[in-house]
C-alpha cells in the first residue's frame, strides 16, 4: 500500500483539501499556522520557528531546527519523509510568496523523486510533478498549459498527446524548450527515458 506524506510549507496560503485519514502530515514553520487554518492537526512540526512564533498544541511532535543550517525547513521535512519510507510526497502551500523559497521547493521536489518518491506540488493555479526515469499520464485540464523542464543537466524525453510532441529527444536544464505546450488529446503522456523532469500544469 502506498504511504503518502503531506508536507505543508510556508509559501502562499490556500485551503488544504483532499487530505486522507492515512496521510502523515508534516507542517513546516508557518505551515503549522496554515494547517490550523485548514482545520488540520499535523503529526509533526519541523521548524526553526523564524516564521511562526506561536504555540504548538500538546501532543504534536516538534522537531526544532537551528536557524543557521543548510536545509530549508521544507527540505528537512522531505528528508524526514524519505527516511521514514514514504513512497508518495505531496507539498502544499509551497509556491507563491518568496521566489527563492518557491525555487528551493522545486529543487527539493526533484530531490525527492531522485530518492524514489512520487513527488508533486499542488496549488489552486498549478500542479508540479517530478519524474525520474519513468512515465506519467495526465488527463486534459481545461484552462491549463502543460510544460516540461529538465532538472538534470541532460534528459531524454518523449511527449505524446500534445500539440507539440517529442520522440526520444534531448532537452537540457539551461534552455526552456518545453514551456507552454497544450493537450491535443484527452490524455498526455510524458516519458523520462533518462534524467529528472519537472512537469508543470499551469493555470492560464
Amino acid at each position: 500500500m502506498s504511504r503518502r506524506c503531506l508536507i505543508i510549507s510556508g509559501g502562499e496560503y490556500h485551503p488544504i483539501t483532499g487530505v486522507g485519514p492515512e496521510d502523515f502530515i508534516i507542517a513546516c514553520d508557518r505551515g503549522y499556522e496554515y494547517a490550523l487554518r485548514s482545520g488540520l492537526r499535523p503529526d509533526l512540526v519541523v521548524s526553526d520557528f523564524d516564521s511562526y512564533e506561536g504555540d504548538v498544541a500538546d501532543g504534536v511532535t516538534v522537531h526544532r531546527l537551528p536557524t543557521e543550517k543548510d536545509d530549508t525547513d521544507t527540505m528537512s521535512a522531505i528528508r524526514r519523509a524519505c527516511a521514514e519510507g514514504f513512497d508518495e510526497l505531496l507539498l502544499v502551500c509551497a509556491l507563491g510568496a518568496r521566489l527563492d523559497h518557491a525555487y528551493a521547493n522545486l529543487q527539493a521536489l526533484a530531490w525527492a523523486a531522485e530518492h524514489g518518491m512520487a513527488a508533486r506540488i499542488e496549488s489552486p493555479d498549478a500542479c508540479v510533478t517530478a519524474l525520474r526515469e519513468g512515465s506519467l499520464r495526465l488527463p486534459q485540464r481545461e484552462g491549463f498549459s502543460l510544460s516540461v523542464f529538465a532538472v538534470s543537466d541532460r534528459c531524454r524525453v518523449s511527449i505524446h498527446g500534445t500539440k507539440y510532441t517529442l520522440e526520444d529527444a534531448e532537452i537540457r536544464n539551461h534552455f526552456p524548450v518545453g514551456v507552454s505546450n497544450e493537450w491535443a488529446e484527452d490524455e498526455a503522456e510524458i516519458i523520462a527515458h533518462e534524467g529528472t523532469l519537472l512537469i508543470m500544469e499551469s493555470k492560464l
